[in-house]
C-alpha cells in the first residue's frame, strides 16, 4: 500500500461555495491497482469530520463509467473497488480520467473529484500476422526495400512501440521509420544480391520493442521466397565423352544417352538437345538423337572396314525467355567382330549401390583372355546396349564396369548385367557370365498427384465440415521417402484466406468444407493443394483445385408483373364484348436460381369458370376461350401460381379480380367499335328458349312485334342523321337480333355485327358518302325486312 501512496498526488483547484462545492480535486494513481487500495483519504483533503461521515451517507457516484472506486464511511478514505485497466477505459487516448462526484446529505453538499489513470507497461507489441511473406526476384537489385507490417500495441506514450530488430541475415536489413501520427514502422532492405541456386528460402525474426520499463516485445516471422531467373546454362556430365559400339548394331540400339542439368526451375531448366554445325551429315545419317530425351541411337548401318570413328557435338539449350546453352563432344568407336574361344572371369563386384551412385562409378572388374592368337586371340567385352553402364578397359584385358547413365530405382529396381566377352574369329565363339546389382532408395522423386487439374462440384447448403473429395499423391520412393503431407497453399480472395474456407487431412489428402455456401454469392474457388514427401530433404508437388458451386433450388419464384402491392389483389377491368382469344392479362415470374431451378411454368390454383379463361403454361398469358354471356359473374377471381423446375418445386401466387363493363370501349389497331344504343337479349340459345315453356315464348314474342313497330315508325328517308357520327337504332330494340342489310354488295368485308352487345365494328375503311340499313329481325325468321323487324339508317 505504501507503494501505491507514492503515486497520489492532491491538487485543490478552487474554494467551495454555498451548498454545493465548485473545487474539482485531482488525484493521479497507475492503472492495475489492487482491490481495496487507498487513494486518498477524503475527510481530510475535504477538510470533513470524520464522525459525521456516517450519519451524513457519504457516497461516491461516477460520472459516465462503472463504479470502480468508492469510500469508507468510517475512515473517509478513497479506495479501489475494481481492479482498472486504462486501455479498456480509454483506449489509445493519452490522458485518462475518471469524473466521480461525493455527496453528502444534511446539509447537502457536493465535491468534484477527477481521478487520472496513469499508462502502465502491461502490453507487449504484436503484429497483425504472425508470419510475413515475401516474393523477391534473384535478379532483384540492392538497395531495393520492402514494406513490412507493423507491430501494434494497446499502451500510449513511451510504453508503446519504439523500434524494430530483423535477425542476423547476410542479404537483409531492416530501418525504421516513424508515422505521421507517431507510430513506428519498417521497411526490409536488400543488402545483398539473392541466388535462388544457392538458397531458395530465407527465413528471418523481425522483433518489435516498446519503451516501456522493462522493455516488452512482439515477433512475427518473415518468409522470403526467392523468384528463379534464367541465370545457369545446361551442364552435362562430362565434356567428353567415348563410346564403344560394335558393328552390325541393330537399328534403334542406344548408343549413349545424355543427360544435361541446369540448376534453374520451371522452363529455366527444361532442356532440349540437338546437333551443333559442326557435325557432319555422315554421322548425323548413322546416328539419330532425340531432342527430348538426350539418347542417341543406331540410324543406319556400322560397318568397322568402312567407317570406325564418329565425331560429334551435341548442344543442350533450355527453354527460358533469354535461352542459355552448354555443350559437350561425343566419339563413338565401332569395334570389329571376329571368332574366338574367350573365358571370362568377375575379379571383383560391389552391390548394392545407392540409385543416385555418381557417374562413372566402378561397379565390377572384369578380366577377359583367349587362347588363340592374332586376330582370333582378340576378345571383346560387352554388356546389353539397354543398361546404364559402360564397360571401361582399365589395362589389357582388364575392363571395369562403371555407370554410365542416372539409374533410377523406381524404374529399374534391379539389374541383371550379363558380361558376353566375344573373340574375333569366324565364326566367333562366345562366353558370358550375369550378377544381379540391387539399387537403394534415396529421396529423388516428387509426389504426383493423378491429375494436374482437380474438379470438384458442391452442392449449396452443403452442410460444414462435409466431405468434399479425397486429393491421393503417389510417391514411387520407399520408406520415409514416400510418406506424404498435405497442406493447402494459402490465397486470399476478397479478404478471406482458403484455410478458412477449406481445410485438408494431412496424412489422406482428404478435402473438406468448412462453411455452407451460396450458389447466389459464391460460385467457383481455385486453389493449390501441396503434397510433400518426408525424406531429406524433402520434395513436394502442387495440383490446382477447382471448386465449383452447384446451384440448389432454395429461391421461389418472384411475381413481378402484374404489379400488386404484399399480399393484394390485382384488379383488372375488361369490357363485356372481349372477343374470344383476346389476352386479359400476363402473368410474370422471376427465379434467382439457375438451369431448370429457374424454369418456371404457369397454371390455375383457382378460377371462377374455367371454360372462360385460358392460360398458357409457359409464358403466362391469359386469354378467353369464348366471349362473355349475360349469364357470366361480372366479378371473375383467377388465382395464378407459377411454379419452377426444381426438386422440390417452389412457387408464388397471385390473385387477379377481373371486372367486366358494358360501356368500355377498346380501340384496337386493326378495327373500331361503334356502339348501337339497344339492349342485348338477342343471344339466347335454342334450347333456352325452348325451356322457358310456351307462356313465356309468346309472352316474348308479344314484346317484340311491340318494338319493331315502334321502330319502324320513323320514314328512312326522314331518318335523322347519328349524333356524333355514331350508328344508332331505336332503343326499345333489345329483344331482337341486329342483320346488317347495305346497298352496297360488300358490306360483309366493312361491318361486322354483334347481335350480343348491339355494336356494330368496322373491319377496315369505308367509303365517305355511302348509306347502309341496320335492321332488327326476330330470331328464326329468316327474313331480311318485314313487317316486324326494326330498321335505322347509317349514314358514312
Amino acid at each position: 500500500m505504501q507503494s501505491y501512496k507514492r503515486y497520489v498526488s492532491l491538487l485543490v483547484l478552487f474554494s467551495s461555495a454555498y451548498c454545493v462545492s465548485s473545487a474539482v480535486r485531482h488525484y493521479s494513481i497507475p492503472e492495475e491497482m489492487k482491490e481495496g487500495s487507498v487513494v486518498a483519504n477524503l475527510a481530510t483533503d475535504l477538510s470533513l469530520d470524520i464522525k459525521t461521515l456516517n450519519n451524513r451517507n457519504i457516497r461516491v457516484d461516477m460520472i459516465a463509467n462503472k463504479k470502480y472506486l468508492d469510500v469508507n464511511k468510517e475512515t473517509g478514505d478513497l479506495y479501489i473497488v475494481e481492479k482498472i485497466d486504462r486501455e479498456h477505459i480509454c483506449n489509445t487516448k493519452l490522458s485518462c480520467y475518471l469524473k466521480l462526484e461525493v455527496i453528502l446529505e444534511t446539509p447537502l453538499r457536493m465535491f468534484n473529484i477527477e481521478v487520472e489513470i496513469l499508462d502502465m507497461n502491461d502490453n507487449a507489441p504484436e503484429f497483425r500476422r504472425d508470419a510475413i511473406h515475401l516474393d523477391i526476384s534473384e535478379s532483384t537489385p540492392k538497395g531495393e526495400r520492402f514494406s513490412l507490417s507493423n507491430a501494434v500495441d494497446p499502451d500510449v506514450g513511451s510504453n508503446s512501440v519504439k523500434t524494430y530488430h530483423l535477425s542476423e541475415s547476410d542479404h537483409f536489413n531492416i530501418e525504421v521509420q516513424t508515422g505521421r501520427d507517431g507510430s513506428k514502422f519498417s521497411e526490409l532492405i536488400l543488402t545483398k544480391a539473392l541466388d535462388r541456386e544457392k538458397q531458395a528460402v530465407h527465413n528471418l525474426i523481425l522483433t518489435a520493442v516498446d519503451g516501456g520499463t522493462p522493455a516488452r516485445s512482439g515477433t512475427a516471422s518473415v518468409i522470403v521466397h526467392v523468384s528463379d531467373t534464367n541465370d545457369n546454362s545446361p551442364t552435362f556430365d562430362k565434356s567428353v565423352y567415348n563410346v564403344n559400339i560394335m558393328e552390325n548394331s541393330p537399328i534403334g540400339s542406344l548408343v549413349i544417352h545424355l543427360n544435361a542439368t541446369d540448376l534453374d526451375e520451371g522452363s529455366n531448366s527444361d532442356i532440349s538437345y540437338s546437333y551443333s554445325l559442326y557435325t557432319s551429315e555422315k554421322t548425323q545419317q548413322t546416328f539419330n538423337l532425340n531432342s527430348a530425351t538426350g539418347e542417341i541411337t543406331v540410324k543406319g548401318m556400322l560397318n568397322y572396314e568402312d567407317f570406325r570413328i564418329y565425331d560429334m557435338e551435341v548442344i543442350a539449350t533450355d527453354k527460358g525467355a533469354n535461352s542459355l546453352s552448354g555443350q559437350c563432344t561425343i566419339k563413338i568407336l565401332v569395334e570389329d567382330m571376329n571368332d574366338n574361344h574367350p573365358e571370362i572371369s568377375i575379379k571383383s563386384f560391389q552391390s548394392p549401390v545407392n540409385e543416385n551412385i555418381d557417374l562413372d562409378t566402378v561397379i565390377a572388374v572384369v578380366s577377359v583372355s583367349d587362347k588363340d592368337s592374332g586376330d582370333n586371340g582378340v576378345v571383346d567385352l560387352h554388356i546389353p546396349d539397354n543398361m546404364p553402364f559402360k564397360l571401361r578397359e582399365s589395362s589389357d584385358n582388364y575392363y571395369e564396369l562403371v555407370v554410365s547413365e542416372p539409374l533410377d530405382r523406381e524404374k529399374v529396381p534391379e539389374y541383371d548385367i550379363a558380361f558376353t566377352v566375344t573373340d574375333r574369329g569366324s565364326p566367333p565363339l562366345s562366353d558370358n557370365e550375369t550378377m544381379t546389382l540391387e539399387l537403394l532408395d534415396v529421396n529423388d522423386n516428387v509426389p504426383q498427384f493423378p491429375l494436374s487439374f482437380y474438379t470438384i462440384c458442391v452442392m449449396e447448403n452443403n452442410a460444414p465440415g462435409a466431405l468434399l473429395s479425397s486429393l491421393t499423391a503417389f510417391d514411387p520412393d520407399l520408406h520415409e521417402n514416400q510418406y506424404l503431407v498435405y497442406f493447402i497453399v494459402e490465397k486470399e480472395i476478397a479478404n478471406t484466406s482458403m484455410s478458412m474456407l477449406f481445410s485438408i487431412n494431412p496424412e489422406n489428402g482428404n478435402l473438406y468444407a468448412l462453411k455452407t455456401f451460396d450458389y447466389e454469392i459464391e460460385k467457383e474457388f481455385l486453389f493449390h493443394i501441396e503434397a510433400r514427401d518426408s525424406g531429406s530433404p524433402p520434395l513436394s508437388s502442387n495440383v490446382t483445385v477447382h471448386i465449383i458451386i452447384v446451384d440448389q433450388n432454395d429461391n421461389a419464384p418472384i411475381i413481378v408483373s402484374p404489379w400488386r402491392a404484399h399480399g393484394s389483389v390485382v384488379e383488372e377491368k375488361i369490357p363485356r364484348s372481349t372477343d374470344k382469344g383476346s389476352l386479359v392479362a400476363k402473368v410474370i415470374a422471376l427465379d434467382t436460381d439457375s438451369v431448370h431451378n429457374s424454369r418456371i411454368t404457369y397454371q390455375f390454383l383457382q378460377v371462377t369458370d374455367a371454360t372462360l379463361f385460358s392460360l398458357d403454361q409457359y409464358n403466362g398469358e391469359i386469354r378467353t376461350m369464348r366471349m362473355f354471356s349475360y349469364r357470366d359473374p361480372r366479378h371473375q377471381r383467377l388465382v395464378v401460381v407459377a411454379k419452377d423446375n426444381g426438386e422440390p418445386a417452389l412457387s408464388a401466387t397471385v390473385t387477379i379480380k377481373l371486372s367486366t363493363v358494358e360501356t368500355a370501349v377498346k380501340a384496337y389497331p386493326d378495327m373500331t367499335e361503334v356502339p348501337l344504343e339497344y339492349d342485348i337479349f338477342s343471344d339466347l340459345n335454342l334450347y333456352l328458349v325452348i325451356g322457358l315453356g310456351s307462356v313465356s315464348f309468346l309472352l316474348l314474342i308479344t314484346i317484340l312485334v311491340t318494338i319493331v313497330l315502334k321502330c319502324q315508325k320513323p320514314k328512312p328517308s326522314k331518318a335523322a342523321a347519328p349524333c356524333r357520327n355514331s350508328v344508332t337504332s331505336e332503343r326499345n330494340s333489345t329483344i331482337a337480333d341486329s342483320t346488317l342489310v347495305s346497298n352496297d354488295a360488300y358490306w360483309y368485308s366493312l361491318f361486322l355485327a354483334e347481335t350480343r352487345k348491339g355494336k356494330l365494328v368496322v373491319r377496315q375503311p369505308v367509303p365517305k358518302g355511302s348509306r347502309y340499313i341496320v335492321s332488327s329481325i326476330p330470331r328464326g325468321t329468316g327474313q331480311t325486312e318485314t313487317s316486324d323487324s326494326a330498321a335505322s339508317t347509317l349514314q358514312v
